[in-house]
């Protein structure tokens, strides 16, 4: 067991989560407040409900505090593992809601597995990278690091809930850290932007564009002299014209019809601020409400008048907005910064390898969510539902996102030992 002192864990780190917890329990306070209420420990209220999970996220703490970080180095595969076990009973005995398969219900109690995916195959990336410890040029190992990251992914992409699959994404950051060959990186960008692109236009054109590159581009490399393998960019050309298929086909019969219409909107094939689009908008007047300082705590009319569906979870920020103005918006965002600038550099102070890249796969995750949920908001990404972490109501995504971070603190308080 190690023993406390409270000096040697990052106080910065610590206070700017314990203070984005408690400004999230007062918004999600304000976005499900009604006259009925009568105190905000009554469980069954939604502020309620998240400050339970908040209590349980504080015995997480103690417990892992205590816990010698090798324990987690050791069973990393172990709960990736479950992890993916869990994703795979979701078709069997998860419980539908808002269109997707992906939660289970144990009485009154509901969990998300997605939320512990994340957790677990932070830990399982680390893990692995950790062992080979060398610039990922290799063909094995790069394929081997896409299959942890793309497993879950494609079980979460079927359930079908395509947005929470999208943060996984995030690990590309410590991959690249870790010396990825730029090569496979710009392959991925390719094929991205032939994803985009297929979604934008259509197959048969982005097929004859990409044609049309290749051949460009190979006369020119030609033109330079540059060694060249035809047959390689045969098979390039060849993976490219796949994915544009697949895009077609997965957006056609695997996403359902909210999914498409969201997609269509963010693209601009779709202009809707009464259907699929009213969340968005709703939330954007929400925010230009609140201007420089605000309607006041459990004043914003958007707010109170509940114009913008999931306000508590999705849309909270339009709350933060609308309430505090633009100087809430701010300290918001400083916060969120500070923290995960402050993860990323202490991270680079670690001297073991499977401590420094957990915590750059953390730091990576918290990323993406600021940046979809507060885009969401503002009408800048999809409405695909990502929720803020530590301010959003989710008692799934308070609790893992709170285990990944008092994981982070047992790490970088001993970030200079091997062990």
């Amino acid at each position: 067991m190690n023993s406390f002192n409270v000096l040697k864990y990052d106080l910065i780190s610590l206070i700017s989560y314990t203070l984005l917890v408690i400004f999230g329990i007062i918004n999600i306070y304000s976005s499900s407040y009604n006259e009925s209420f009568t105190s905000i420990f009554d469980n069954s209220t939604i502020v309620g409900k998240q400050i339970i999970f908040l209590i349980a996220s504080l015995v997480t703490f103690i417990i892992i505090i205590f816990t010698k970080s090798k324990f987690f180095d050791r069973i990393a595969p172990i709960l990736y593992f479950i992890s993916i076990i869990l994703l795979l009973s979701l078709f069997l005995f998860g419980v539908e809601r808002g269109g997707a398969k992906s939660w289970y219900l144990i009485g009154p109690i509901s969990f998300q597995p997605t939320e512990f995916a994340k957790l677990c195959t932070a830990l399982f990336l680390a893990k692995f990278l950790s062992i080979i410890q060398t610039d990922l040029n290799k063909s094995r190992d790069v394929f081997i690091v896409g299959l942890i990251i793309l497993t879950p992914i494609i079980l979460i992409t079927f359930q079908p809930d395509p947005g929470s699959a999208l943060v996984f994404l995030a690990f590309i950051f410590p991959v690249l850290r870790e010396g990825l060959d730029l090569r496979f990186f710009y392959f991925g960008l390719i094929l991205i932007s032939t994803l985009v692109l297929t979604l934008i236009l259509d197959f048969t054109i982005s097929v004859i564009i990409l044609f049309i590159l290749f051949v460009l581009l190979y006369l020119y490399n030609r033109q330079k002299k540059f060694k060249i393998s035809v047959i390689k960019y045969f098979l390039s050309l060849v993976i490219l014209i796949g994915v544009s298929f697949s895009t077609n086909y997965l957006f056609e019969n695997v996403l359902e019809q909210r999914h498409r219409d969201r997609i269509n909107l963010i693209i601009g094939k779709e202009v809707d601020n009464r259907g699929i689009g009213y969340n968005t908008n709703q939330s954007k007047i929400a925010i230009s409400n609140g201007r420089l300082f605000g309607t006041g705590f459990l004043e914003g009319p958007q707010t109170k008048g509940h114009f913008v569906p999931r306000q508590h979870t999705d849309y909270i920020f339009s709350t933060i907005g609308e309430e505090w103005g633009f100087r809430g918006t701010l300290i918001t965002i400083l916060f969120f910064t500070l923290l995960i600038t402050r993860i990323s550099f202490r991270a680079e102070k670690q001297v073991n390898h499977f401590k420094r890249i957990y915590c750059h796969c953390f730091a990576s995750l918290l990323f993406i969510h600021f940046f979809i949920n507060i885009g969401m908001s503002i009408g800048l990404v999809p409405s695909i539902g990502i929720p803020l972490p530590f301010i959003s109501y989710g008692g799934s995504s308070l609790l893992i996102f709170s285990v990944m971070f008092f994981i982070y603190l047992n790490f970088d308080s001993s970030r200079l030992k091997e062990d």
